[in-house]
């Protein structure tokens, strides 16, 4: 089962889809909040990891089509966190798209399908959301879904990198809770 939306096909990871995401990953504008923008083997070990987790949890950060064309058009989903911080482990929203995707609504589009999933079929209470203190475009999508800030820290996994070790977290909780 996957989210739906009017305009986005949700999926599962495919081998055939190294190609396309690689060339999201290999962007450096679009990996300008990470620490680095990702190769081809890079990119193929993401794919596999997002697969397992899908296998394992039955939701992940989902690969992404345009319905209207069948464009790839990068991730939109959720995953279980895990790093130490104060609010893992906890279930995380995030989205990457590609530059021509950027400014027609898709992330807050597929965001709002994600939370309704969360909400509907995954049963969950809360999902966080966390960005590079930075990340404003990430931050207006996570306030335009309903999604509240709840505080800043330092990612610990991003030591080596302090200019993006800042990152705000927002938190929605389910509807009725």
């Amino acid at each position: 089962m996957f989210p739906s939306s009017p305009r986005l096909i949700f999926r599962n990871w495919t081998p055939a889809d190294v190609s396309a995401f690689q060339e999201v990953n290999g962007d450096p504008e679009v990996m300008a909040h990470f620490p680095s923008v990702l190769n081809e083997t890079e990119t193929a070990a993401l794919i596999d990891r997002l697969t397992k987790h899908y296998s394992d949890h039955g939701f992940t950060y989902f690969a992404v089509e345009l319905k209207e064309s069948g464009e790839f058009i990068g991730f939109i989903g959720m995953a279980r966190q895990t790093y130490e911080a104060s609010f893992t482990p906890c279930v995380d929203i995030g989205w990457r798209l590609k530059r021509s995707a950027w400014g027609h609504g898709y992330a807050t589009e597929g965001a709002v399908a994600c939370l309704d999933f969360a909400w509907r079929v995954l049963g969950l209470d809360s999902v966080y959301a966390v960005a590079v203190a930075g990340n404003l475009p990430s931050i207006k999508v996570m306030r335009r879904v309903g999604m509240q800030y709840d505080h800043h820290f330092f990612h610990l996994a991003l030591d080596d990198h302090p200019d993006l070790q800042k990152c705000a977290v927002y938190r929605i909780d389910a509807p009725n809770t």
